[in-house]
Parts: structure tokens; sequence; C-alpha cells
């Protein structure tokens, strides 16, 4: 998922070039910071299965972003026909990777989840290395072990040896990352075919909307243990004894349109002008947001450890800004 000609507001002499990359891939970090906090209260208050969720949150994104262009950019709506394998299979990418990100959460529990999950930035210097001839330089590997290991301690990694942790957990996180890596070079796959970003987000969360209304739609018919509570009826927030939860709906609509829209087509748009590892790097600061906004809006307080972490993460992406 990608900008080509003419998405990106022109540069100027304050931005230019890659340094317009990290203030867009921050800003997308902080719109994504957003994004726990609202499913937690959906998932905790409104008790919404995580595969309902999902389904909501690819599908309104879609349904919001549709009007949009065809109001006041109706040629990114248009889908040609060399754009729906490549679109069929990113959105697939997408499910598959919001599907493993699930279980390993399952298994793993959030935190240690989490911590797999940004291992992604070790996958991304490769890939970015082998397809890019993106070479690193000893010091900005140093930023990535850095930053990983704030990562590490703003998840709570200090508890990684509790009983949830086991081979199988271990395998799916680890694919998890695999996945988001693999998301990520889709961007940049996107971006040399000159897609325009929006015709991307559309396209891909439709598609992505549609494989996981068939994930549930099969898990309900063929329950896995893993998977139990995850599943049900895509008009939950609509049925039982409270009838319509406005509410509920109107939380589901906040996230497609503001942290997941936004703030995936963002990072898209940073993939333009900043390496993979980079853009994929200055994402996790969404971590440390997430955790700030959790204090404000949640009570949660940052014991010692993960306020190392945060200030680990926010100099490791200091340090790799004065690299380029």
């Amino acid at each position: 998922m990608s900008l080509p000609s003419g998405t990106v507001v022109a540069s100027t002499g304050i931005l230019q070039g890659s340094s317009q990359g990290y203030v867009i891939a921050i800003l997308s970090a902080i719109l994504l910071a957003f994004t726990a906090i609202i499913i937690r209260a959906l998932t905790e208050y409104y008790h919404l299965p995580t595969f309902v969720l999902a389904f909501w949150r690819a599908a309104l994104v879609a349904l919001v972003l549709l009007p949009l262009l065809l109001l006041f950019k109706p040629e990114w709506a248009s889908l040609r026909r060399e754009q729906v394998a490549f679109y069929a299979g990113y959105g697939l990418l997408l499910a598959l990777f919001n599907g493993l990100w699930t279980l390993s959460v399952a298994l793993n529990g959030a935190s240690v989840a989490t911590i797999l999950t940004y291992c992604s930035v070790g996958f991304t210097v490769f890939l970015g290395w082998v397809m890019y001839s993106e070479r690193l330089s000893l010091r900005e590997l140093l930023v990535i072990v850095i930053s990983l290991g704030g990562c590490f301690l703003v998840s709570n990694g200090d508890s990684m040896g509790n009983s949830r942790f086991d081979m199988l957990g271990l395998l799916v996180g680890m694919l998890s990352g695999i996945g988001y890596t693999l998301y990520t070079l889709g961007g940049r796959i996107a971006t040399e075919r000159r897609y325009p970003v929006w015709n991307t987000i559309l396209y891909v969360f439709g598609f992505s909307a549609v494989y996981q209304w068939l994930f549930n739609s099969l898990l309900a018919f063929f329950p896995i243990q893993a998977f139990q509570g995850m599943t049900g009826s895509l008009w939950f927030l609509s049925q039982g004894v409270q009838g319509i939860q406005w509410s509920g709906w109107l939380l589901l609509l906040t996230l497609a349109a503001g942290p997941t829209l936004l703030g995936f087509g963002l990072y898209n748009i940073s993939l333009k002008t900043l390496p993979l590892a980079v853009a994929n790097l200055i994402l996790s600061l969404e971590l440390v947001f997430t955790a700030v906004v959790a204090y404000f809006l949640l009570g949660e307080n940052m014991n010692q450890l993960q306020l190392l972490g945060s200030a680990l993460v926010m100099g490791g992406v200091l340090m790799l800004r004065k690299t380029t």
C-alpha cells in the first residue's frame, strides 16, 4: 500500500524527501496507538467477538472510503483488471496477518504477542536488503536492537517466562511478525506499481473484509478450540436484550475511520520515501503512544521498566533520524 503520483502534499522547504516520510510515519504511529484503546473498549464493555470486530473494522474502512473517493477523486475508486489479483492477494495477506495476530494473543497473551510481532523489524531489514539493496549501517542496526529492546520492556516482556508461552505460541507469534513484514513489503510493491494509496486501501481492506467474513463463517460451522468465543453474528451489536447498541457502532466507525483508515493510509504514504525497515521501526512508537494514551484515558500506569523501554524506543527513532 503506497502513494504514487500526486497523493502526497508537495514538498516544501521545511519538509522534503525522507523528512516528510518521518513526520508522516510518526503521525501514523500516533493514530494507530488508539487502536488498542478502542478495541479494548469494544471487547471488554461490549463483548464484541474478535473476528466480528475484525470484519467490521475492515468493512467500514471500505464503506467510509468509497463514497469519499467517488465524491472527490472518482478515478481512485476504479479497479483495473490488472489490479484484481494483487489486491485480492494483498487483502488475504492482511486478513491472515490479523488472524495470526489474534491467535498469537490467545496463545501467548498480549505482551508476548506484541513483542513477537515487532520482531518484524528484523525480517523487514532482511527483505529490504535482499530486494531493494537497503543496506543499513552498523549504527542503524544498533538502533534497531535498542528499539526492539524498548519494545520488549514497554510490552512487559520481563514476564515472558509464564506458563502460556510455548513452542506453538512462539511459532504463531513469529509468523505474525513475518506476516506484518510481508504487509509492509506489499506496500512497497504497490508504490512501485504507482497505485494511488487510497485506491489500494479501499480494495485491500475490502478484500480483507470478505476473507474475514469467510473466516468467521467457517469457524462458526467448524469451531476450533483456540478460537472459542472469538466468532459470532456480524450483527452482534444490534442483537440481545439491549437492542441496538449505538455507542458500540459509533466506536466501531471511529476505529475504522480514524486509527485504521488514516493510520494505515499515512503509514503506506511514508513507504514512498522511507526504507522498509525505517518505516517499520518508526511505527514501533505506537507502543509508547498507546501506553501514554492508556495512562490518561484508562488510568493505566507504567512501571519503571516500561518507562525505560519508552525512552529506548524514542531514543532509537531519534538516533535513526540522525543517520539519514
